[in-house]
């Protein structure tokens, strides 16, 4: 498998809602942006939780949210689509939210990404509401924020049971 660095001819790589929206380039990483922008997310959730701990990652995943709208919303403006692969972050706010039950355990913060790819990836309802019919940013980091709380819900019950 070869990692190649892909993005449109028609952006300005300058600009910050595009470095936002791709998550500082993990969004332009291929195959597999949305992994790439969840794998950066995990890093960047799990040095947030190791210098500022749970509040300030809960405060990151509210910043992040609402900067994502605004990041999602110009990027797909400026390459005409809707929900670009190379939009991942919603990705990163999904497993934020997913990571924060994990708090202090290693085997669970992995547990956290598996299963926050998975309800990004296979979409189950109430994801798929999102994706297929909330239109523009607020569809492109809804999917993904449900996502995460249902990530979040099974490392919960999951840690609790085991």
């Amino acid at each position: 498998m070869t990692i190649r660095f892909l993005y449109p001819e028609n952006i300005n790589l300058k600009a910050p809602h595009v470095w936002l929206a791709s998550w500082f380039g993990c969004g332009f990483l291929s195959p597999a942006p949305g992994t790439w922008g969840s794998l950066g997310g995990l890093i960047c959730g799990w040095l947030l939780l190791w210098f500022g701990g749970l509040m300030l990652l809960f405060v990151s995943v509210l910043i992040v949210s609402i900067v994502g709208l605004w990041a999602a919303d110009r990027f797909d403006r400026d390459v005409q689509t809707h929900d670009s692969k190379m939009i991942v972050i919603d990705e990163v706010a999904g497993q934020w939210i997913a990571m924060i039950p994990a708090y202090g355990s290693l085997p669970l913060y992995l547990l956290s990404f598996v299963l926050f790819r998975f309800f990004d990836i296979l979409k189950p309802w109430p994801v798929s509401y999102f994706d297929r019919d909330v239109e523009g940013a607020a569809g492109v980091m809804g999917d993904d924020i449900v996502a995460g709380i249902m990530a979040a819900v099974c490392v919960m019950v999951l840690s609790y049971v085991f």
